[in-house]
């Protein structure tokens, strides 16, 4: 487990609590009483992830209506979402679980793995507090959190319609660098307008960077 503090960045003073975390149903039931499952680390922890999504986008986003503010926090916190952080953790790797869940795939069953997420976090909050909670959701999950924003808007499309206005115009997306461990990989992508950089932009894909890219092109552009 210590391969998976150094990934979280959080080393805890109470390995148990990280230890219950990673206990599903399964394992504690198959135990006969001697372990705890992480039902209520996840209970917990779904309450402390909805809190600092939500105090992040309301403080950051004061020009979202309530029901984008609802849409984004639920794009954030999705399974699907969680299951992304499952993945950069390699999270299924350190369950603890039942013979029968071993055995039928539970390591990397969608389910499972984003609720052990919410019962690290959980975890985390009990150990460290809420700052520590906080520091990890916001690089782990608020980091992807302005593609979510702007995930009904396809800059890219937008700034090639913007330049196309006038003949002759040609954009193209250059890689300018990427750094971090494969888990948490950031590339940095630079947009030029006719071999001119227009702007630039950065994110967990090159997709995303792209997209980022083409956001600050658009804007400077359309300014």
């Amino acid at each position: 487990m210590k391969d998976l503090q150094q990934t979280l960045g959080y080393s805890f003073e109470n390995t148990a609590l990280l230890e219950n975390a990673l206990t599903h149903s399964s394992c504690a039931n198959e135990s006969r009483g001697r372990l705890n499952s992480n039902e209520r680390l996840e209970f917990l922890g779904d309450s402390i992830l909805g809190m600092v999504v939500a105090d992040y986008l309301y403080r950051t986003h004061p020009e979202l209506p309530e029901g984008e503010l609802t849409r984004t926090r639920a794009s954030l916190v999705c399974e699907e979402s969680l299951v992304e952080v499952a993945k950069l953790w390699n999270l299924g790797a350190y369950l603890r679980l039942g013979r029968g869940e071993e055995s039928g795939g539970g390591r990397t069953r969608p389910s499972i793995q984003a609720d052990a997420v919410e019962a690290v976090l959980a975890a985390v909050y009990l150990d460290g507090g809420i700052g520590s909670a906080r520091k990890i959701i916001q690089h782990f999950i608020l980091s992807r959190e302005a593609a979510v924003v702007h995930a009904g808007r396809d800059y890219k499309t937008a700034l090639q319609e913007l330049v196309q206005r006038e003949s002759g115009q040609v954009l193209k997306y250059c890689l300018t660098g990427e750094e971090g461990p494969d888990h948490d990989k950031r590339f940095f992508v630079t947009v030029e307008l006719n071999g001119k950089p227009v702007g630039s932009g950065q994110g967990h894909s090159k997709k995303l960077a792209e997209q980022m890219a083409a956001k600050a092109a658009f804007q400077k552009l359309n300014g």
